[in-house]
């Protein structure tokens, strides 16, 4: 089967500036002086014609503690639970590619279940992970 381009995709380029029989000659349709007559001029999509752009023009809206905020390595029990080991901390998580780094604070979360005594050493624990460790007879640290 031979395969046939769409008719749009072999269209020509209109020629512009090419004198004023062909209608688009001496300015090439760019209009008179200014920017947007010159080359290498370009409006950016956010452009709104000199209007107070919408991101200026909407109010700013809470904040934001970026700079300050802690961000966590997140573990569920789920994921401990596959673990083969009776001593947790955050090496062994990184080595079985819980975490990306040992030196990030790691935070236990309680989802899944966990039914073998484990000790497992993070920077903190949700309420729930550390009750079911303790249930299950391990022990939960907070570094």
């Amino acid at each position: 089967m031979k395969l046939v381009k769409p008719t749009d995709a072999l269209k020509k380029s209109k020629r512009v500036g090419r004198g004023h029989g062909s209608g688009l000659g001496t300015t090439a349709g760019r209009g008179h002086k200014g920017a947007g007559q010159r080359s290498g001029h370009k409006y950016r999509f956010w452009f709104e014609g000199g209007q107070m752009p919408l991101h200026r023009r909407v109010p700013m809206r809470g904040f934001n503690n970026s700079n300050f905020a802690k961000t966590f390595e997140i573990v569920n029990l789920s994921q401990i639970s596959k673990l083969k080991v009776k001593n947790v901390d955050a090496e062994v998580m990184s080595k079985n590619g819980l975490i990306s780094s040992s030196f990030a604070p790691v935070k236990v979360l309680g989802n899944g279940s966990i039914d073998k005594a484990v000790n497992v050493t993070a920077s903190s624990f949700s309420d729930s992970a550390a009750k079911k460790i303790e249930d299950a007879g391990g022990k939960a640290t907070t570094l």
